[in-house]
């Protein structure tokens, strides 16, 4: 079994809302200023932090999820991604032990261990003083392996911070590598899904450079690097033979855009390994898909927030619909599944004509209704499997359809709570669901088999038509 090492460090909290995005973005944002060359990584689903660790080092930052898959795909995923980089930063989600249900299963903690990586805990000390310690000191003891090997204070004054550092590591044994004030001027965003998208934000570059400039004058960074060099080897395993791929290799369009933007790139790049050609194009922009796809994938995203434009955009949603009529294996998530509705009504109540290929409406909720991790099992063969077969997934959305369908039903982990979900035919996938291949790499095979059976049909009608 293949080994691997790299200097590494997550950077966790006790909660969300704590500030840890914003201090892994300035880390990250330091790093790429002194020329290091860093791989960026998220623990969950989250499509939005990624974004913003992208935007910084000029690089797709990755997923790494063990509700989605076990601990050897994670660490082959991990290694695989570090290729080339002298150094990794992850980043934790929700709580620190927080997992499924009330335990710590695919919790920031449960993926620290499974990589080996040091830990450091961004604290928000906004209405504490000594009470900072107490809470440092229980995450430390909770479990025994905790991982945790150093604190980051957020939101407190130079004064408070002085006064309180030595009293925190008497009291818990950990050291306090510095602090970060309140910088309301670099604050990122919140919308309903999480933050912003890093287009979004106004003058990103600057305040990335003042957190960058922060953190450099009250952080102890070269202690931080030397935590990271401390993490151990890990061992790794393939999860699946390597794939004799053929040629001509099969093209999937990839819509991607600002309305269309939730896409895991290891979904992306396991479909690049199995001999698939990834061709983006906008929704929004363009005036119809590209020639000669053999396959179309429809990300989640913020379609809501461009009904209009969508809506106005006739030639693309013309030739999506025909595309998918004409028997081209599709896969729409979220948001690509909302712009296949026969209409899409917006928070303020206008509603939208789209592609018409789901006969129904889709409209917005005042709070979400479907969301988390959840497993499918199909109630009939389809695109992505057969009937009775299972995948892993999760629903986000504030937005819901008069019919969200009933291919699959979705289970909650460790939970009495299921519904039906997804439409879906032997070249479709229609749903609220989004999908992570990796959880069974046979999904995107079964994909791509239809895109390859589509293409050699299309090649042969060509050569009957002359």
């Amino acid at each position: 079994m293949p080994k691997f090492n790299l200097p590494r460090i997550m950077l966790a909290a006790p909660a969300s809302g704590c500030g840890k995005t914003t201090v892994t973005c300035a880390l990250l944002q330091w790093m790429i200023r002194r020329g290091m060359s860093v791989s960026a990584f998220k623990c969950g689903p989250d499509y939005i932090d990624p974004m913003f660790h992208s935007q910084i080092i000029g690089a797709q930052c990755r997923n790494l999820d063990l509700f989605f898959t076990g601990e050897d795909t994670v660490r082959y995923l991990f290694q695989r991604n570090c290729a080339g980089n002298e150094i990794a930063v992850i980043e934790g989600v929700m709580g620190y032990y927080d997992g499924i249900g009330v335990s710590t299963q695919a919790s920031s903690y449960a993926l620290a261990k499974a990589l080996q990586t040091p830990v450091i805990l961004v604290i928000n000390a906004r209405g504490m003083a000594l009470s900072a310690a107490a809470q440092i000191k229980g995450y430390v003891e909770f479990r025994g392996d905790s991982q945790i090997k150093g604190v980051i204070i957020n939101n407190i004054s130079q004064t408070v911070f002085s006064e309180l550092k030595e009293q925190i590591t008497k009291e818990t044994g950990i050291e306090v590598l510095g602090y970060v004030p309140k910088m309301a001027d670099c604050a990122l965003q919140s919308r309903h899904l999480g933050l912003v998208t890093a287009q979004e934000v106004k003058d990103l570059k600057e305040k990335l450079d003042c957190l960058a400039d922060q953190l450099e004058k009250t952080v102890d960074i070269p202690r931080l690097l030397e935590i990271a060099r401390t993490a151990q080897e890990i061992s790794y395993s393939e999860p699946f033979a390597p794939q004799t791929i053929e040629e001509p290799p099969v093209n999937i369009g990839v819509a991607k855009d600002r309305a269309f933007c939730f896409y895991y790139e290891d979904n992306l790049q396991l479909l690049r390994d199995l001999g698939a050609r990834i061709i983006t194009f906008s929704p929004l922009e363009d005036p119809k898909i590209p020639q000669d796809l053999d396959g179309l994938l429809l990300g989640g995203g913020y379609p809501e927030l461009y009904a209009c434009q969508l809506s106005e955009n006739q030639g693309m949603l013309s030739s999506i619909k025909s595309a998918i009529e004409s028997g081209m294996p599709t896969i729409a998530e979220c948001g690509g599944f909302m712009y296949l509705h026969r209409c899409l009504q917006t928070s303020d109540g206008a509603v939208y004509p789209m592609a018409d290929v789901i006969k129904e409406n889709s409209y917005p909720k005042e709070k979400l209704g479907r969301f988390g991790y959840i497993t499918l099992t199909a109630q009939k063969d389809n695109l992505l499997c057969n009937k009775g077969e299972q995948l892993a997934a999760h629903e986000f959305h504030y937005w819901d359809s008069t019919d969200p369908g009933h291919s699959f039903t979705a289970q909650k982990p460790q939970r009495e709570i299921c519904w039906d979900c997804a439409y879906t035919t032997d070249y479709f996938y229609g749903g609220y669901p989004h999908l992570y291949f990796y959880s069974n790499p046979d999904t995107a095979r079964c994909f791509l088999k239809k895109a390859r059976e589509y293409q050699l049909k299309n090649r042969e009608m060509r050569k009957q038509n002359g």
